[in-house]
């Protein structure tokens, strides 16, 4: 079972299907099982509402085009990412997940930089979710965040070669993709998320699961309620950690090496 997380309030509606479009103001949660029946849609028919987006490196400090930044806002200005380039950004990510075979750390990169998401808060980007906030080092440094470094370094570089798609939705349409190509569904996605644009809008450290908590049924329900989800959701989300193995070095749990480690 697979499930994507994204913040869909302050996205910039671009029409997939019926069946995916929604208003709500919490998560847009895509709960996929082997019993799906429903077809998968394409890329193609993503409708593109802008035909530019400003760049930004891994190291982007803050972009003027965005002028003064208020303490916050209900709904970001922004452009939606170009169809076209989402396509084709969709198969080099394929080549890259079959030639490096990193297919974990992609889907941990997208949920961690959705998972920031707080149903509670209004304003955007202080609510979280998936906005791309993780390339920025404070929030890298968080301990649950730690490795995916490794992950930006492997997205960089077709961040860089399709400049008009938007960091937020790149890192979910590479864990989206990384589901798909580890032999799970096409996850239905709708896309047009808006990036932060400065290190200080980052949220603060703890909106993510730890790795081991003293009581953890009460921990992730503290997490993921805050998020507008339930237990059913929760234990089908936690389910994308049968994806990979645990690594000592970022959540100390694991070991360094295992019969399966070339």
């Amino acid at each position: 079972m697979a499930v994507s997380l994204s913040a869909a309030s302050h996205l910039t509606r671009v029409s997939l299907s019926p069946s995916v479009a929604s208003s709500t103001s919490a998560p847009l949660l895509v709960a996929v099982s082997s019993s799906t029946s429903s077809s998968p849609h394409s890329l193609s028919s993503l409708r593109s509402v802008a035909s530019s987006f400003p760049h930004s490196s891994l190291v982007q400090k803050r972009n003027p085009i965005y002028g003064r930044r208020s303490k916050g806002m209900i709904s970001p200005k922004g452009a939606a990412s170009d169809a076209a380039q989402l396509k084709s950004a969709k198969e080099d990510i394929k080549v890259l997940l079959r030639t490096k075979f990193c297919h974990p750390i992609l889907v941990r990169l997208g949920w961690h930089d959705a998972g920031t998401y707080n149903k509670n808060i209004e304003e955007w980007p202080q609510r979280g979710g998936a906005n791309g906030s993780l390339r920025f080092e404070p929030e890298l440094k968080h301990a649950a965040n730690a490795g995916l470094i490794s992950a930006l370094k492997l997205i960089q570089p077709i961040k860089d070669k399709y400049p008009n798609i938007s960091y937020a939705d790149l890192f979910q349409l590479a864990s989206a993709t990384g589901v798909e190509e580890a032999g799970g569904p096409e996850i239905p996605m709708k896309y047009g998320r808006v990036d932060v644009v400065a290190p200080e809008q980052c949220p603060e450290e703890g909106r993510l699961p730890d790795a081991g908590p003293p009581s953890p049924a009460d921990h992730l329900r503290d997490v993921f309620y805050r998020m507008g989800l339930n237990d059913k959701e929760i234990v089908a989300l936690s389910g994308a950690h049968t994806l990979g193995r645990a690594r000592p070095d970022r959540s100390g749990w694991g070991k360094p090496e295992t019969k399966y480690t070339v």
